[in-house]
């Protein structure tokens, strides 16, 4: 067999299944490559929130990226919850150590986890501050919702125009490129993503569809980003695919528990509910 290209995920455990690594491991599989991970916290949470997380040590986190680095090769990576200034800190160095973003040669996308699905800060400012000064410098693209972006940048994104402020705002922390998502626009039917690389604008536009059940969107969105610039694709590219990707992933969620259900690549697997029957 072939070895797959390799792509890590730097992110929180959901003790639920239905975002952090857990959505991350379960995209990079439907999109064909080798998932690897450095754990950051693990969560207590279901469909209903999160109820409490536990840190791991900053040290163990930077441990983890360059142990598989070293030894197994990484073609990107990915962040997701870093929980932290201190683990953002030891991700930013163990990452330059091994090669990892714009200081090295292996694509990576820093999807700022920094906002609850309600809208409520998960990052203090002062992990906040090390987002901006230590990983987006870092950063082939970072991906935040508009929840993050009020957080990150202060503006409140309510028309296109200002998601075209916020992208050049965030520009201006120095990552590659910003994709700022338009999901939680609602009033907007184009549901525009869009990806900015400091002097031009790309519009991607899906329906906006009416689904209750979105946890791990941003995960599953950002991890098919990944895979893509693993498999060698462009930015454009990348983003292209993972928006039809998150698209049919939305249209295939299903309900688990009392609350929010999980979007779901399965539809990947067409022979995912009959093979063992």
């Amino acid at each position: 067999m072939t070895t797959p290209p390799r792509t890590l995920t730097i992110a929180g455990s959901d003790s639920g299944g239905g975002a952090g690594i857990q959505a991350d491991l379960r995209t990079f599989f439907a999109c064909g490559v080798h998932g690897m991970t450095a754990i950051t916290a693990v969560t207590v949470q279901n469909s209903l929130g999160v109820s409490g997380f536990h840190t791991i040590p900053p040290e163990v986190v930077a441990a983890q990226i360059e142990v598989v680095a070293t030894d197994i090769g990484v073609q990107a990576a990915k962040t997701g919850m870093l929980a932290t200034a201190e683990i953002i800190t030891a991700v930013a160095g163990a990452c330059d150590r091994v090669g990892i973003g714009r200081s090295g040669v292996t694509p990576f996308v820093v999807d700022p986890v920094s906002a609850s699905m309600h809208g409520d800060p998960l990052l203090s400012d002062q992990a906040l501050d090390a987002l901006r000064t230590e990983l987006f410098p870092r950063a082939s693209l970072v991906t935040p919702n508009l929840d993050e972006v009020r957080l990150l940048t202060g503006i409140e994104v309510r028309s296109q125009a200002q998601q075209r402020d916020a992208a050049k705002a965030l520009a201006e922390y120095g990552p590659q490129w910003v994709l700022v998502k338009g999901g939680h626009l609602w009033d907007d039917p184009e549901c525009l993503d869009l990806l900015y690389d400091g002097s031009e604008f790309t519009e991607f536009v899906g329906p906006r569809l009416e689904a209750k059940h979105t946890h791990g969107s941003g995960d599953t969105l950002a991890s098919t980003v990944t895979s893509g610039l693993a498999k060698g694709l462009d930015m454009v590219s990348a983003v292209r695919a993972a928006k039809a990707f998150i698209q049919r992933s939305v249209q295939d969620a299903y309900p688990l528990g009392a609350g929010v259900g999980p979007v779901s690549p399965r539809w990947r697997l067409p022979d995912a509910d009959t093979f063992l029957l």
